[in-house]
């Protein structure tokens, strides 16, 4: 499935948590705390904005945010938080869509393992070279990124549960020489039936990102496990990784 049909109607309208999971306080303030000492008091643009989650209350904070975002059914959704004179939006891919002048934006950032949406390298590369386009010398693109689990595979298995709760079971299914993934989310109730939500990926090593990174001119500035600014290591499931161009 193409990406803007994953991202649907459907989707769009049941994505908002507000005050849980990814909407959760302790989630999301510090995730805004850090893009905007990260702005450092000049424009954002977020690539795939989606509804707002970081882009609203960023935008509240003073920091001037601007979007790509393929999906119209998202950018409805934050219609609904935000009209075009608050936040801006460019419907388009984040791989090529252009928002501004070069030059225009003192931070890019990626939020939620985004990038990984991109199912090739190369578009992944192209991400990359669409963040340098948009940014001034000594610009940041910040990317938020899950470490692929596969050490977790046992020989012969594909598949890893990564979350298991009451009414709902996540796991991903992974291709290992395509380094794609798919993430499964299961939802369900009392009752025998259950609602499954998948979405495709193509997962990225941190190492990998960086060589990317170098192929758009940017230099790896920080990594960090967490937005808090927890210490980056070989047990880490994600990580922060601020990438910086040369003044």
């Amino acid at each position: 499935m193409r990406q803007d049909e994953i991202w649907d109607d459907e989707i769009a309208q049941s994505y908002d948590t507000p005050g849980a999971g990814m909407f959760a306080p302790e989630v999301l303030d510090p995730t805004v705390d850090c893009l905007a000492e990260l702005a450092d008091g000049g424009r954002a643009l977020e690539f795939a904005i989606g509804t707002g989650r970081v882009a609203v209350p960023l935008a509240r904070r003073g920091v001037p945010v601007t979007g790509i975002e393929m999906s119209q059914p998202m950018i409805d959704q934050l219609r609904t938080k935000a009209d075009d004179a608050t936040i801006p939006v460019v419907v388009g891919d984040m791989a090529t869509a252009i928002a501004g002048a070069p030059g225009t934006f003192q931070l890019v950032y990626l939020v939620y393992n985004t990038i990984s949406n991109l199912l090739t390298q190369s578009e992944q590369v192209a991400c990359f070279r669409n963040a340098a386009r948009h940014l001034a010398p000594g610009g940041r693109f910040v990317i938020e990124l899950w470490v692929p689990e596969v050490r977790k595979l046992p020989p012969g298995q594909q598949a890893v549960v990564w979350q298991s709760e009451a009414g709902y079971i996540g796991l991903d299914t992974y291709d290992v020489l395509r380094q794609h993934v798919v993430s499964h989310h299961f939802r369900f109730g009392e009752g025998r039936e259950a609602r499954v939500f998948r979405s495709p990926h193509r997962y990225i090593w941190p190492t990998e990102l960086d060589l990317m990174a170098q192929l758009a001119g940017f230099e790896l500035e920080s990594r960090h496990a967490d937005w808090q600014g927890a210490e980056f290591t070989a047990e880490s499931r994600s990580h922060v990784s601020v990438y910086r161009l040369p003044r």
